[in-house]
């Protein structure tokens, strides 16, 4: 048999205030029944037709372009959207002046750096390597670049994995079944 039983929490109460505004001038105690009610999903990523997230991010042919950014600003990518970066930066170590690659997100005028490497002074010669593995959104008008010193270069891919609205982009050659 059924039973209604009355809620008086006001963590729940405050909860459901918080997530549905059109209930707050409501003035009833929240109840609970013992009746299972099924609940269906039915959402695009239930059904299976979309990927989980992290499968949309996977590298894959003809999804990635290749990039490579010597000493000075490169442009990598100039399309509104999201995207992951995927790379190594490789830096010629000197004893006069630190050496650093840089990335960063220029809206037509000012560079705002998200990504930067940098070596400590060392022996001439001597390369250092790191690896980096981000994501990143422009929206329209911005670019990304690199931004290195003499002695770096920066080499690695990109893949858009959304659009500028979040749509996402599916790696290259994967279908729904």
């Amino acid at each position: 048999m059924a039973q209604i039983i009355s809620i008086t929490s006001e963590a729940l109460q405050a909860t459901i205030r918080r997530l549905l505004p059109s209930q707050q001038g409501f003035g009833e105690d929240l109840q609970a029944s013992n009746v299972i009610q099924p609940i269906i999903d039915l959402t695009p990523t239930a059904e299976g037709s979309a990927l989980p997230l992290e499968l949309a991010t996977a590298l894959a042919h003809g999804s990635n372009t290749l990039f490579e950014g010597g000493a000075g600003s490169t442009n990598i990518i100039t399309t509104a959207g999201f995207y992951r970066i995927i790379g190594t930066a490789s830096l010629q170590v000197n004893a006069s002046s630190a050496v650093a690659a840089a990335f960063a997100v220029n809206d037509g005028s000012t560079d705002v750096f998200v990504y930067n490497y940098k070596s400590d002074l060392g022996s001439n010669g001597v390369i250092v390597t790191e690896s980096f593995d981000f994501n990143v959104f422009l929206s329209a008008g911005d670019t990304f670049k690199s931004n290195n010193s003499t002695g770096c270069i920066v080499s690695g891919s990109f893949r858009q994995i959304a659009d500028v609205y979040g749509n996402i982009v599916n790696p290259s050659g994967f279908t729904f079944e």
